[in-house]
């Protein structure tokens, strides 16, 4: 994989997620908050998105995560498998 591919998945991921995101409700004012930015928090062994969101009028924040399911095949059962490192 090259890293324009690999950069390319990562938006896609990026994406995906933000579109399927409901945005919280401040629990101070009762309006719903502002996407702020999202960020990758782990790629591997299950990639996790953080979303940030910030209400518009007190300036508060949340995050909530996005959790991708896992459909990575095992090392075995790749085409070409990983060295698996081991401490001497």
């Amino acid at each position: 994989m090259t890293f324009e591919d690999a950069r390319g998945s990562m938006v896609d991921r990026l994406r995906s997620a933000a579109e399927q995101l409901e945005a919280p409700t401040c629990p101070d004012c009762h309006v719903e908050m502002r996407w702020y930015r999202s960020e990758l928090l782990a790629d591997e062994p299950v990639p996790v998105i953080a979303h940030l969101f910030v209400c518009p009028h007190c300036k508060r924040a949340a995050k909530t995560d996005t959790t991708f399911e896992g459909n990575q095949r095992p090392p075995e059962k790749l085409s070409a498998p990983r060295f698996i490192a081991c401490a001497a």
